[in-house]
């Protein structure tokens, strides 16, 4: 990926997680059509690890969080 279509800043956000936002450039393409090219923001944010190995425990909080809206 070229460098000057990346950048990347590292900040916290209100409730003290700290995020790596990246501006970037997405190309799409479709059959038929020509290339389309938009900037994007990609926004990421690290999840605390509780336990080493998550032996389903990603799945059961969301299943969990389906069935609280239930």
């Amino acid at each position: 990926m070229n460098s000057e279509t990346r950048r990347e800043v590292e900040t916290t956000n209100p409730q003290g997680v700290v995020e790596r936002r990246v501006k970037t450039i997405n190309y799409e393409s479709s059959a038929g059509q020509g290339q389309q090219v938009k900037s994007v923001d990609v926004v990421h944010q690290p999840h605390p690890q509780k336990t080493p190995n998550t032996s389903g425990g990603v799945l059961a909080g969301a299943a969990a969080a389906v069935e609280s809206t239930l």
